[in-house]
């Protein structure tokens, strides 16, 4: 009898397997990373606008939107480790160049303006911890995170961005510092509103919670992650990998998208609780939130709710730069890493500190945050849904992925969370 070769069939078993003997840390890293930067502060924002204006009754969408969010991301970083090659990059060798771009473009937009609320926030809340100028600290902000991308070597910065995930515990302690009716909860989290307003809310947590920008971020990493290790190569050169591979992605992927909406939940219900239950339904941004928290539940409240604003601004601004630049060079035919130093890929880093300093720049135009908020939360839901569709293509495609083409059980999830956004985007444009 011939040896079994690895099942390189990525099911929905890889996605629940335990740690190995590499150990925890080793098998956390692209995911846990692109859920932490899912919590960004203009995400933080949409949730605490959420809880405010509905109280529990949007609590469900936590729930709902977990499941769609480890299906779509674990296919985007299958696809990567698979390939040895990015999302744009594979796109760009099933579909017509002049079409991937359209979508990256608008992709490169949307994450500036992202950049812009995450810059503009981070600004506000330094301010409000220390009553300096909110402007200066958002040009540092920017610019520390902008040099820590380009001159820090990314073996020393990966684990740098996995330890800032940890910030994000201060929404979960902030939740426990204040008096929460858990019977009220349970009996109200999936009361669901059914008019426009409700439906505005939906959106904008869908489109927040479910981002493209993660779907490049992780299959990037997966690449990053691969050339950094001499053992590791693309699985259709070592298909011997495979088992352990998927087995990594799928735990790695479950820690991080459960991490992020535990903790979206946790922003959410301290808004319902605080500023709902005290008939403050208008959150304006982050910091807007922290400072509304101060009088109702106290200094240490409102401070673990600022801390947890910077430490996922920090997360969240080279997620969001990187992913535009990775996507932007691929779509060029260039190759992209942070892996590299900045004579080696001039361009990848010239496109990273464009979309720092357009945001940065963005920041300070006299826009409605709450505004720029919704209008990238809509922006997120329209081109999520051709970008979803053009990744469960390549997962699918045989040339491309060989004998891991995505199948089974993972394969329906992904075109599930893909038909949901799809309702989501149909009923954003109908609010337009």
């Amino acid at each position: 009898m011939t040896t079994a070769m690895p099942d390189p069939t990525p099911t929905a078993r890889h996605a629940i397997a335990s740690p190995s003997h590499h150990g925890l840390r080793r098998r956390l890293g692209a995911g846990l990373v692109s859920g932490a930067a899912d919590d960004d502060p203009s995400g933080i924002a949409t949730y605490s606008q959420v809880g405010a204006q509905f109280g529990y009754g949007m609590l469900w969408t936590t729930v709902v939107t977990t499941p769609l969010m480890i299906g779509i991301q674990t296919v985007s970083a299958h696809v990567g480790r698979v390939t040895g090659r990015g999302l744009a990059d594979n796109m760009c060798r099933v579909f017509p160049r002049p079409l991937v771009a359209t979508l990256v473009a608008l992709l490169a937009i949307n994450n500036i303006i992202n950049l812009a609320a995450d810059v503009g926030a981070m600004g506000q809340v330094l301010a409000l911890l220390t009553g300096g100028p909110a402007a200066v600290f958002a040009l540092a902000c920017a610019g520390v995170s902008l040099a820590l991308e380009t001159f820090v070597p990314f073996p020393r910065y990966a684990p740098l961005l996995k330890a800032m995930t940890m910030s994000l515990f201060a929404y979960v302690a902030t939740a426990w510092v204040i008096d929460v009716p858990w019977r009220t909860v349970a009996a109200q989290a999936w009361r669901v509103h059914v008019d426009r307003d409700a439906a505005v809310a939906v959106t904008a947590v869908f489109g927040t919670t479910i981002s493209p920008y993660l779907f490049f971020w992780q299959a990037s990493q997966e690449v990053e992650e691969e050339g950094a290790d001499d053992a590791q190569r693309p699985l259709t050169e070592a298909p011997e990998q495979a088992k352990d591979a998927f087995r990594r992605i799928g735990f790695d992927t479950v820690v991080g998208m459960v991490f992020s909406n535990v903790v979206a939940f946790f922003v959410m219900l301290t808004s319902a609780v605080v500023l709902h239950g005290a008939g403050i339904v208008q959150v304006r941004d982050a910091a807007d939130a922290a400072r509304a928290l101060e009088p109702l539940a106290g200094h240490f409240a409102s401070l673990l709710f600022a801390i947890g604003i910077l430490g996922t601004g920090w997360l969240a601004l080279p997620v969001l730069a990187a992913s535009a630049a990775y996507a932007a060079a691929e779509v060029t035919g260039k190759h992209a890493s942070l892996g590299r130093t900045v004579k080696q890929d001039v361009a990848f880093y010239a496109m990273l500190a464009a979309a720092t300093l357009a945001g940065t720049a963005i920041a300070f135009l006299p826009i409605d945050p709450f505004r720029l908020l919704f209008a990238s939360a809509v922006i997120n839901g329209v081109i999520a849904v051709p970008l979803m569709v053009g990744v469960m293509v390549i997962a699918m495609h045989l040339r491309t992925m060989g004998p891991f083409a995505v199948r089974g059980p993972l394969l329906w999830l992904g075109w599930t969370a893909t038909a949901v956004m799809a309702a989501v985007a149909a009923g954003a444009v109908g609010l337009l």
